[in-house]
């Protein structure tokens, strides 16, 4: 599955799980420590809305703290509806993929930034859905692919703290199981 594919794929889970939230799960726990449902839906907001930026060659610094705080105010779903589409929209213009982004470690490839971000909303949209006890299987071909880029590299991050350390899994686990458990989540 090609960056672009696996993306689209990704942002399409984690709003399928969006859409999903109802009034009475807001400040529901999820998998990520001490985030509820309205946390972990406000971090994938902020990091939308942060694309567009980055993939127009934006720093750090002139971003700024613009996306700080609460960004879903009072309508969180159309919040994500927005940001979601703005982010999609910045990939898809030609030669979004081709450019260098800076981020809290430097300047990377976009297509590095690409794969961080598909990894972050498949992640997500997994933990949202055990946050309001929805369907929480992923596309098969997501997974895939998300494993296949990241599980060279998630050993190497994990001194860095964005992950919780792997858990093990039996030797047959299917793919989810062992991506989410290299990710130090348990299915």
């Amino acid at each position: 599955m090609r960056l672009l594919d696996a993306h689209r794929s990704a942002t399409s889970e984690f709003d399928a799980r969006v859409r999903r939230i109802s009034a009475d799960q807001w400040d529901a726990p999820t998998p990520c420590g001490q985030w509820s449902v309205r946390d972990l839906l406000n971090h994938l907001v902020s990091e939308q809305l942060w694309a567009p930026w980055l993939l127009d060659g934006a720093t750090l610094d002139e971003v700024g703290d613009r996306f700080d705080g609460d960004v879903l105010g009072d309508d969180p779903v159309g919040a994500w509806s927005r940001a979601a589409a703005a982010a999609r929209e910045a990939w898809e213009r030609p030669g979004a993929t081709e450019g260098e982004v800076h981020v809290t470690g430097g300047v990377i490839p976009a297509v590095d930034y690409g794969w961080q971000m598909t990894l972050d909303l498949a992640v997500h949209a997994w933990d949202l859905a055990r946050g309001i006890g929805a369907d929480d299987r992923l596309e098969p071909r997501l997974v895939s692919a998300v494993h296949t880029v990241f599980a060279p590299q998630v050993p190497a991050w994990q001194d860095l703290g964005l992950f919780a350390p792997p858990v093990p899994v039996p030797d047959d686990a299917d793919e989810q199981t062992r991506l989410l458990a290299l990710l130090g989540r348990r299915s």
